[in-house]
C-alpha cells in the first residue's frame, strides 16, 4: 500500500450535487476524520437538498466565475483539499463547455494556489483522448491527447491548466474516469436502464466494441486514493473498473440486473449498422462547429467506438483495487432507483 497523508482538517468539493459529488460527499460524511466538509452548490435548490444530507457548510455560486472560487476557497490553507468534480457534460450550446469545463478549472487551480490547499484533485474524463483507434487498443497511462470534440477539447484545455499550475508550484493530481454507473445516477442513465427494460436500447454494429467504465464507489476509492497518496502529485491515473466490457456484454448484464430485481425485460433486438453510428458522429460535429450540441446525435456516435483504459497505473502507485464489477454495481444502481422511487 503506498503511503498516505492523513484526511484533511477542511475537504472542499465542487460539482456536490452531481453524481459523482454526491458520491464523495456520501462517504466523507461517514469518515470521523473528515472534520468539515465544505460544497459548491450551483443553485438554491441544489444547496437545499444538499443541506439534508448532514453537517456541511455550502457555498453558493457558479464555478465559471473568478469570484466563486476565492469565495469557495476563503479561508482555506494547507489543512484544506479540494475535489473538483463541478463541470457539464450535455449543454445546449458549445460554449458552455468551455465557460464551464476549462475556464471554471483555470479559476478555481488560481484560487487553490493562492489559498495554499494541500492538494487539488481534478476529475477529468476520456475524452481529451478521444476514442481507442481499433477494437484492440488500449488508453495507456501517457496517452497523447486527441480530444473527442467540444467536451473533450474543454476537459483538454482544463488538464493542461491543472499541469500549468503544477509547473508553478500547486500540488495537484488528475483522475480520468469513463462512463460512471452507480447510485446517485442522473436522469440520462435512468433513461439507458428504461431502453434496455424495453429492448430498445441501439447496439451499433455488432456490439463488441469494448468500454471501461467505472461502478461509482470504485471511482470514489480511486479519488480518495489520488487525493491521499503523496506520490500522486503531478500525475494523471485511469480510473475505471478492473476490465472493459463489451457493449453487448453491458446490455446484457443490465438487462439481467433488471430482471433480478423483479422487472420484466424484453429481449433487446433493436441492432443499427455501424453506418448509422457514422452518420450521428457526422452530424454531431456539423452541429457542434454550429455551437449547438445535441445530446441523442452525440451518444449514438460514440456507441461506434472503443473507448478502453488501461488502469495498471492507479493500481500501482495508489493501491487502487476495483472491488465491484458490472453485474453487482448495476443491481446495486437498479436497486438504488427502487429505493428512490425512480419510474425504470
Amino acid at each position: 500500500m503506498a503511503e498516505q497523508f492523513a484526511a484533511p482538517r477542511t475537504t472542499v468539493v465542487t460539482g456536490a450535487g452531481g453524481w459523482l459529488g454526491r458520491g464523495l460527499v456520501h462517504r466523507f460524511l461517514h469518515d470521523p476524520a473528515r472534520r468539515h466538509v465544505k460544497l459548491l452548490a450551483h443553485s438554491t435548490a441544489e444547496a437545499h437538498a444538499l443541506a439534508s444530507l448532514g453537517d456541511v457548510e455550502i457555498v453558493i455560486g457558479d464555478i465559471g466565475r473568478p469570484d466563486t472560487a476565492r469565495r469557495l476557497l476563503h479561508g482555506a490553507g494547507t489543512d484544506c483539499d479540494v475535489i473538483h468534480t463541478a463541470g457539464i457534460i450535455h449543454p445546449r450550446l458549445t460554449r458552455e463547455f468551455f465557460e464551464i469545463n476549462a475556464n471554471g478549472t483555470r479559476h478555481l487551480v488560481e484560487a487553490a494556489a493562492e489559498h495554499g490547499v494541500r492538494r487539488l484533485v481534478h476529475v477529468s474524463s476520456n475524452s481529451p483522448f478521444g476514442t481507442n483507434p481499433h477494437a484492440n487498443d488500449t488508453f495507456r497511462a501517457n496517452e497523447p491527447y486527441n480530444p473527442y470534440y467540444g467536451y473533450g477539447v474543454s476537459k483538454m484545455q482544463a488538464e493542461l491548466a491543472v499541469f500549468e499550475a503544477v509547473d508553478r508550484g500547486l500540488d495537484a493530481t488528475i483522475v480520468r474516469p469513463p462512463w460512471f454507473y452507480g447510485p446517485f445516477q442522473p436522469p440520462r442513465q435512468t433513461v439507458f436502464f428504461r431502453m434496455i427494460r424495453a429492448g430498445r436500447f441501439p447496439v451499433v454494429g455488432d456490439g463488441e466494441q469494448r468500454r471501461s467504465m467505472v461502478y461509482i464507489d470504485n471511482l470514489v476509492d480511486g479519488v480518495v486514493a489520488a487525493e491521499l497518496t503523496p506520490a500522486a502529485s503531478g500525475n494523471a491515473y485511469w480510473i475505471a473498473d478492473r476490465r472493459p466490457y463489451t457493449v453487448n456484454e453491458i446490455v446484457e448484464t443490465v438487462g439481467r440486473a433488471l430482471a433480478d430485481e423483479g422487472l420484466e425485460v424484453k429481449p433487446n433486438n433493436v441492432h443499427v449498422p455501424a453506418i448509422a453510428g457514422r452518420t450521428a458522429e457526422f452530424g454531431d460535429r456539423i452541429v457542434q462547429r454550429l455551437g449547438r450540441y445535441q445530446q441523442q446525435l452525440h451518444v449514438l456516435g460514440e456507441m461506434n467506438h472503443t473507448i478502453a483504459c488501461d488502469i495498471s497505473r492507479a493500481m500501482n502507485e495508489l493501491g487502487y483495487d476495483p472491488r465491484v464489477e458490472l453485474y453487482d454495481g448495476m443491481r446495486a444502481s437498479v436497486r438504488w432507483c427502487l429505493d428512490e422511487g425512480v419510474e425504470l
